[in-house]
């Protein structure tokens, strides 16, 4: 039964690490157009007048790209188990980027904001500090081999789809309503419920899922007393 559930969540992550694929070479690839004159005479983040805060984008670009595809393995069991050395460097390299791209990214919003206004930094702005301090709580957690560590592993790692997440998250809202409450300058209701449904959410169901079995324990101990 333990080999059946490796392989399943071995093929789940690979499903993920494909779906995520088109986002990964998107974000990178446009980040490595950093010199590129049509990306300079197109783009609304390049800034000739703020070399430090245009670079900190376009590597935050890149950065994310990586973290979005590296993240993702390191909930795969088999290398957890079986070359622990590599799930450490890997961990210890997910970490790095999402430092790296939490950072690029609060460099840019503090210089310039976003194109949303106050509401959307607002929300990326969370979202940068809350990936920073799970990368950070993960590796220190893992460094005393405390096992909280792998409760911070799995924030970071939905913290890391992030960006991949809120693409998606327009993608299917346009299928299915043809952009309803979307606006060019990300002012509408769906704009602006976005830039906090795209991780918020997903952590609160974790938070759930890693509270459930003490809940439950928690209950059964209080049913048996009663008996």
């Amino acid at each position: 039964m333990r080999r059946v559930t490796s392989f399943l969540g071995v093929c789940l992550i690979g499903l993920l690490v494909l779906s995520v694929w088109w986002f990964v070479e998107h974000a990178v690839g446009r980040g490595l157009r950093l010199a590129d004159p049509d990306e300079i005479a197109a783009s609304r983040l390049y800034r000739a007048e703020a070399p430090l805060s245009t670079l900190a984008i376009y590597g935050h670009m890149v950065v994310g790209g990586l973290l979005t595809l590296l993240a993702p393995l390191q909930l795969l069991g088999p290398v957890r188990r079986r070359l622990p050395r590599l799930h450490h460097v890997l961990g210890y390299t997910v970490a790095g980027l999402a430092l790296t791209t939490g950072i690029g990214g609060l460099v840019y919003i503090a210089a310039h904001g976003t194109i949303g206004g106050a509401w959307m930094s607002a929300g990326f702005g969370l979202y940068g500090l809350l990936l920073i301090g799970a990368a950070t709580q993960t590796v220190l957690l893992a460094r005393r081999r405390h096992p909280a560590h792998r409760a911070w592993a799995a924030r970071l790692v939905i913290l890391a789809l992030g960006s991949w997440i809120y693409r998606m998250h327009y993608g299917l809202w346009h299928a299915f309503t043809g952009g309803a409450g979307m606006q060019d300058d990300f002012g509408g209701i769906f704009d602006r419920i976005q830039v906090f449904a795209f991780y918020l959410p997903y952590l609160m169901v974790l938070e759930l899922a890693l509270r459930l079995p003490a809940l439950l324990r928690l209950r059964g101990r209080a049913a048996r007393a009663t008996t």
